[in-house]
């Protein structure tokens, strides 16, 4: 029995010959071929590569999974690139469920049950100040001025950046080092004068931040631990 295999087409008019594939970190199929590719050769080529893609999505399944967490006492949770143990404790002000206190996030006993959504709360309270802090400080500092921005729940998407110039940036983020925060955040301010990924978008990029691989190279190989 064959899998049906969805995947998104990108044609370009600059790609001469190859046809490419990649697997998004959220397990979408990208596929780019040049403008005049018949759409029966991308299908075989689909079909050529399909255990690969399979056994390749699996693997990302089974990466998420293992990194999902437990809420027991010891387990580690990354904020800002560090890594922090949970204790669990009777703690005696109870309208702080959840704090990060002294190098270890301690969660009232009492409150145990709801553990997941108290550290949702707590890392989007961050993520909030933090991101709008940080774009304030770009903002200025590049001259690229968003029309607004928003906080999300994606959980693969960093980053976007709208038409009209509105940010949406993941609360998930906020596990990342703060040097890989900045990169999603010049990213997408960037995109607000180059809208796609063209060579002078990465030029822009360069001359604002030249480390920027390095940055995106960690959220390549570590994005599947900013999760919950």
């Amino acid at each position: 029995m064959s899998i049906r295999l969805r995947y998104h087409l990108i044609r370009s008019q600059k790609r001469r010959k190859t046809i490419s594939l990649h697997i998004k970190e959220d397990g979408r199929i990208v596929i780019y071929a040049p403008y005049h590719t018949p759409r029966g050769e991308v299908e075989g080529f689909i079909k050529e590569k399909g255990s690969w893609i399979i056994k390749k999505i699996s693997e990302k399944e089974r990466s998420i999974k293992e990194t999902e967490k437990a809420f027991i006492p010891g387990e580690k949770f990354l904020y800002l690139g560090e890594c922090y143990p949970l204790e669990i404790e009777k703690v005696n002000h109870k309208n702080v469920p959840l704090k990060l206190s002294f190098g270890k996030f301690v969660l009232d006993q009492g409150h145990a049950a709801k553990a997941k959504d108290l550290f949702t709360q707590w890392y989007k309270k961050e993520a909030k100040e933090k991101i709008e802090e940080r774009v304030h400080y770009f903002s200025h500092r590049l001259q690229l001025f968003p029309k607004g921005l928003k906080i999300t729940s994606a959980k693969y998407r960093w980053g976007s950046c709208s038409r009209d110039n509105r940010l949406s940036f993941s609360w998930r983020i906020i596990m990342a080092p703060l040097s890989v925060i900045d990169y999603v955040l010049i990213h997408e301010l960037v995109h607000i004068k180059e809208k796609n990924h063209s060579k002078r978008f990465w030029v822009s990029l360069e001359a604002i931040l030249p480390e920027y691989r390095e940055h995106r190279f960690w959220l390549k190989e570590n994005g599947h631990r900013l999760w919950l």
